[in-house]
């Protein structure tokens, strides 16, 4: 302990001892190169990988959330749901499924709502001339444009006479329009959609932003819900409402009265299960970031076992380098070195080893994540390395090489000098 006190007598010595311990290091490093690669690998690996991980879950959680992000935080979506158990589990499902007038009064029974349309969606074939694209045609209601947000190019949007008379009007995006080779102006213009005469009133914005999943959005082809629903009445056919809540604070109230209302309209008693759902975006954005989590640390629990290895051959690297350095600390120690000097070198030397493997670690993460942003179409596309991930990676690098290469290093410390220096 005597030796202990005297070397930490002052701040300035230890650095001194931890600054020399680091050359020492790094000149062992470089001695022996590829030993020190080999034994660094899995630390390389393990270091590599959680970036690599974390990057990736952090370009798609981005990705995710802007797509979820585009509906407003204050929207919500109410899908029809059938009981998981229960009488009800064993019905079918299009029993549960909306119907075309099921929120008559939808507006007056919930004022927290703004606005709300209903949507489903069939894939027809669409004619213009000889020409022929099969796409999938969208029913909305006219409240669909001030929840979307999207601009009408050209002509007009859906308006509520459409609804009214259940109008044979369509609205196209651009690709659609070139497809069929209409003009440049195709309002006016008569197509045929699933068999039924359709009129052009609009050209609706593309939207170009990424698919859930990556990827680019299908063209869309837009009709009125009801001339929709009309030229196909299928009970199965998958009807779900997206509203907008009044502001973002609004959102849990509007919930709530969506919820009121719909138990009533469906004779929901008390204590039965509902039969539809409401999800929330704002909702739908802490499940996605949840499920980040849970990835980020399942990865990081799976990269910690190669952390693991890692820090074995560590260990297992510094027990060789003490065995041959035998007598030099004899040495050192003959001339007056103290044990905890000795002790601090070998420690230094197995973190500036793990630090050193860390560092390609995270140069290798880098250049893969950086790849992979730059494929074409990449779902990764905003993929980044978070500076979190890089204080933790060398954090982690740090506390292998202090576990790993503590017992080496006390191995090393309590070497008698006489028996050292006999050492062959």
């Amino acid at each position: 302990m005597s030796g202990a006190s005297s070397i930490f007598a002052g701040p300035t010595r230890l650095f001194v001892v931890v600054f020399v311990s680091i050359g020492l290091a790094l000149s062992q490093i470089w001695a022996n190169k590829v030993r020190g690669v080999l034994t660094t690998l899995g630390i390389v690996i393990g270091v590599g990988s959680v970036t690599i991980v974390v990057a990736g879950v952090v370009g798609l959680e981005k990705a995710v959330l802007e797509e979820v992000g585009r509906f407003g935080t204050n929207n919500l979506f109410i899908l029809p749901d059938r009981p998981d158990d229960g009488p009800q589990a064993e019905l079918p499902w299009r029993l549960f499924n909306f119907k075309p007038d099921e929120f008559e009064g939808l507006a007056e029974a919930a004022p927290s709502i703004q606005g709300f349309t209903r949507i489903t969606d069939r894939r027809l074939a669409v004619r213009y001339g000889d020409e022929r694209v099969t796409k999938l045609v969208t029913g909305i209601d006219a409240a669909w444009h001030d929840l979307e947000n999207r601009e009408v190019l050209i002509g007009r949007p859906f308006t509520l006479l459409d609804r009214e008379r259940a109008a044979a009007v369509t609205l196209i995006d651009e690709e659609t329009r070139d497809e069929l080779n209409l003009p440049t102006d195709p309002t006016g213009e008569d197509v045929l959609i699933g068999g039924r005469r359709f009129r052009i009133v609009g050209v609706i914005e593309e939207d170009k932003r990424p698919s859930f999943g990556g990827g680019p959005p299908e063209t869309q082809v837009y009709v009125p819900f009801d001339t929709l629903h009309a030229m196909d009445p299928n009970p199965w056919q998958f009807v779900y409402i997206q509203a907008a809540a009044v502001d973002a604070e609004s959102v849990e109230a509007a919930e709530g009265e969506a919820i009121f209302y719909l138990r009533n309209r469906r004779d929901i008693r008390p204590g039965d299960v509902d039969t539809f759902r409401v999800q929330r975006v704002e909702a739908i954005v802490e499940q996605v970031r949840e499920i980040a989590r849970i990835i980020t640390f399942a990865a990081a629990g799976v990269v910690g076992i190669s952390l693991l290895v890692g820090g074995i051959g560590i260990m297992n690297i510094m027990l060789v380098s003490v065995s041959e350095r035998t007598r030099e600390i004899g040495l050192r120690k003959a001339v007056g070195a103290k044990p905890i000097v000795i002790l601090v070198q070998f420690l230094v030397e197995a973190v500036v080893l793990c630090l050193v493997g860390g560092s390609i670690g995270l140069a290798f993460g880098q250049g893969m994540v950086m790849i992979a942003r730059a494929l074409p179409d990449s779902p990764l596309a905003q993929a980044a390395i978070p500076a979190w991930a890089v204080v933790l990676a060398f954090g982690f690098s740090a506390g292998v090489g202090l576990t790993f290469g503590m017992f080496p290093a006390i191995k090393a410390s309590r070497l008698d000098p006489i028996d050292a220096l006999r050492h062959e």
